[in-house]
């Protein structure tokens, strides 16, 4: 008689993950927007410096928060402040210091200055995926992959241990290193030089991220603790995120975020549901369980 496993699905905690990291996104994007038309450009500097100062102080007092979905809170915030504030608007700076010029393709969709430097991180972004395979064992499925197929039977020798875990500093380096590989990987698919907007690359490339989001979608579903479900879901909505891209760069659809003032009840709508589910969250990862 064969035996058969069933997975409990957590729809709930699933769906609410997923929407409280895809809500960041056109939210993180709005700020960004509103911040650099309305504020003087010092002004503007010194804030973003502050908000990337606040990010890393939260995901520091992280480290020293008890439970691991208060850790992943404090990472998952800290994370986007981080980057919103010493990545993205440090490009921003440094793309205007030097009049770096915005890209526009054919069709009139425009690409800032500061996305455009993003390539020239690659050497970095090697640098730290260097350290990740080949020093620690980690629970990221294309870092395994890459471990298993590497080194094959000696995997457990090469990286025998895992690095000191801290969950606000695991969920802070996830979102910061996916957030930026995504990046690399879609300027190089928009640059003309290299793969090019109009290439079926490009499409393949959505695509694939688009079927592999639902896949991690599904192993989501599995996950019963708040914690790693939102981690998964960070992982998911960044990869979900590319084809989004994709399609808003080919103008498919219009990014009301990238233009919030025009589009206010739109925006409104978004981040009234965002504190919504953030409540929610909130209310159902750290509440008492009830005796009985």
């Amino acid at each position: 008689m064969q035996n058969t496993v069933h997975h409990r699905h957590y729809w709930g905690r699933t769906i609410a993950s997923f929407l409280l990291v895809l809500f960041t996104m056109p939210l993180g994007h709005a700020l960004m927007m509103i911040m650099g038309k309305f504020m003087d450009p010092v002004a503007l500097h010194y804030a973003a410096f502050l908000m990337g100062l606040v990010g890393f102080i939260i995901v520091v007092a992280g480290v020293f928060v008890k439970g691991d979905t208060r850790q992943t809170i404090y990472g998952l915030f800290g994370g986007l402040l981080f980057w919103t504030g010493w990545v993205e608007f440090l490009f921003q700076y440094y793309a205007r210091r030097y009049g770096t010029q915005p890209e526009t393709t054919p069709w009139g969709h425009v690409t800032q200055p500061e996305y455009l430097l993003m390539p020239m991180t690659f050497g970095l972004w090697m640098m730290v995926m260097t350290l990740y395979i080949f020093c620690t064992r980690t629970g990221c499925c294309f870092i395994n992959w890459c471990q298993h197929h590497l080194f094959g039977r000696r995997c457990s020798d090469i990286v025998a241990r895992p690095m000191t875990r801290h969950t606000a500093i695991v969920t802070f380096m996830e979102l910061n290193v996916m957030t930026w590989t995504t990046y690399i990987l879609l300027m190089f698919c928009y640059d003309g030089r290299f793969i090019g907007d109009d290439s079926p690359v490009v499409t393949i490339v959505g695509a694939g991220c688009l079927v592999a989001s639902a896949f991690m979608f599904r192993k989501e579903l599995r996950l019963p603790a708040w914690g790693a479900n939102i981690r998964m879901a960070i992982a998911t909505v960044i990869v979900f995120w590319c084809p989004v891209e994709i399609m808003a760069r080919q103008r498919l659809f219009t990014e009301i975020w990238i233009q919030p003032e025009k589009y206010v009840p739109q925006m409104v709508t978004i981040l009234i549901a965002f504190i919504i589910v953030l409540v929610y969250v909130l209310w159902a990862a750290f509440r008492k369980p009830k005796n009985h």
